[in-house]
């Protein structure tokens, strides 16, 4: 574990385990949580050889608290960040939901030689939020009401999204772990409300399309069917397209947090991903 600090100031919390001449993989957490998120991730790719990273976004977690810098592009910046002070070549990034606003961002603004491969899991790009330009997307009404209630109360809103639609353990017939809720909350009440209250419009208003365009590498777009979150069909298939090469995998039926519900469904396929 250890820190960088960015160029405004903010110390920038991370993992760094494995050994240092192993290929490395950065994984980018989703809204409100932690690097602590990617636990089973880093543990798998951990045991399969690689250098495993993660670090928490500024504002979340164990990082720093600024009252600015809430926005995809002192994000990706501060991801250029610590893949400098890390030296990080030949990286693959894996992003789930904001995290992969975050890692599309990143991915093409990147230094030549800095990125070998990209993962979008249940990510928001293109954009979330609906318009005339995007249709089929999710009405400013709903993110708007996830503002009313973080700022109402925060800790028990951070109680009902994973309780319901995160994990999907609002479907019936769900297997519901407590486990889960109960650290889902435990990493958004460890980070400050400001931050989390600014990230919304930042994981829902963000455009990513002309990021997606510029991509080069190739990249894997994972996305569970009966995600509540990040729907469907307004994000998986509209990224492949935008894609210069990037390959679409659906999970039918599974929901936004499977990466936590079926790891030994979805950490098999990033594997032979990575290794391809």
């Amino acid at each position: 574990m250890g820190t960088v600090t960015t160029s405004d100031g903010t110390s920038i919390f991370y993992k760094d385990w494995g050994p240092r001449d192993a290929p490395p993989i950065v994984f980018h957490h989703g809204w409100p949580l932690t690097a602590d998120d990617w636990d089973n991730q880093m543990l798998f790719f951990l045991s399969h050889g690689y250098r495993v990273i993660a670090h928490d976004r500024r504002g979340h977690g164990r990082s720093g608290q600024p009252s600015t810098g809430h926005e995809m592009d002192t994000y990706a910046a501060d991801v250029a960040a610590l893949t400098e002070a890390l030296d990080l070549r030949d990286a693959v990034h894996i992003g789930h939901s904001t995290g992969g606003g975050e890692v599309a961002r990143y991915v093409a603004r990147a230094e030549p030689g800095r990125v070998a491969r990209a993962v979008l899991v249940g990510a928001v790009p293109p954009v979330m939020v609906k318009s005339d330009a995007n249709p089929g997307g999710t009405p400013i009404e709903v993110f708007d009401g996830f503002r009313t209630a973080l700022a109402a109360n925060r800790a028990q809103f951070y109680i009902d999204v994973p309780s319901g639609p995160f994990y999907g353990f609002n479907r019936e017939g769900a297997k519901v772990s407590q486990g889960l809720i109960d650290n889902w909350w435990r990493q958004g009440m460890s980070g400050a409300a400001n931050a989390h209250y600014e990230c919304i419009k930042a994981f829902s208003e963000t455009d990513f399309t002309e990021d997606l365009k510029a991509i080069d590498v190739p990249v894997l777009v994972a996305h569970g069917t009966d995600d509540q979150v990040v729907p469907y069909a307004d994000s998986a298939p509209l990224s492949v397209k935008l894609l210069k090469n990037g390959t679409l995998k659906s999970y039918e039926g599974l929901p936004h947090g499977m990466l936590s519900t079926h790891p030994e469904v979805v950490n098999p396929d990033l594997l032979d991903f990575v290794r391809s």
